[in-house]
């Protein structure tokens, strides 16, 4: 069986639910998941005024330990439509992994979370699939056989693009059950395409 990383980056929680529903999903498929977060890059005393969620149980990853899996997922909250910047501070130092293509061929997927519907979930989700193409990571994203993400009967997310949460402008949603059980079905399909080309 394939050997999959979850890697996110999460203030307030809402990335770090769905980075452990997506592991629950490739635990799912008798895939191995490890869970990790990247290094915080605000001072801890803006992250502390600003409420940031410190005490995330998850390790903090290393660019080099990439490398040992073949999938990777990743998780991140949108920032004025993009990626986060602690996020985007630890791919740039992938540049290594890149030059010696140690993750081409690799199964990639991408997560994440806005404050609002409209927040720029699709194109936060393709600045991290942009990230994993340049890797030469084949994609997985969320296909409508995850058919939650299609309601009209409540709010959700959901893109073909990979697993989204809307928390609210100050926090205060979190993931919903659908949204929940998008992140686990695309850590299942994340797993099963990574256990046909390695496993």
């Amino acid at each position: 069986m394939s050997k999959v990383l979850v890697l996110y980056y999460s203030s307030y929680g809402h990335v770090e639910a769905l980075a452990d529903a997506v592991a629950e999903g490739v635990r799912s498929t008798g895939a191995t998941v490890d869970v990790k977060r990247v290094p915080e890059t605000a001072p801890e005393d803006v992250a502390k005024a600003a409420y940031f969620k410190l005490d995330q149980q998850a390790p903090v990853a290393t660019v080099a330990e990439l490398a040992e899996y073949d999938a990777i997922v990743v998780g991140t909250p949108t920032r004025f439509g993009r990626i986060s910047s602690q996020m985007a501070a630890f791919l740039d130092q992938a540049g290594g992994l890149w030059m010696s293509g140690a993750l081409n061929g690799k199964v990639g997927g991408a997560f994440t979370s806005t404050a609002s519907q409209h927040g720029g979930q699709e194109t936060t989700l393709f600045s991290v699939i942009t990230n994993l193409l340049h890797f030469g990571m084949v994609i997985v994203g969320l296909p409508y056989s995850h058919h939650g993400q299609m309601t009209l009967d409540e709010i959700v997310g959901g893109a073909p693009y990979g697993a989204t949460t809307i928390a609210g402008g100050k926090g205060e949603r979190q993931p919903s059950a659908i949204e929940l059980e998008g992140a686990r079905h695309q850590g299942e399909l994340i797993a099963q395409t990574a256990n046909k080309l390695f496993g």
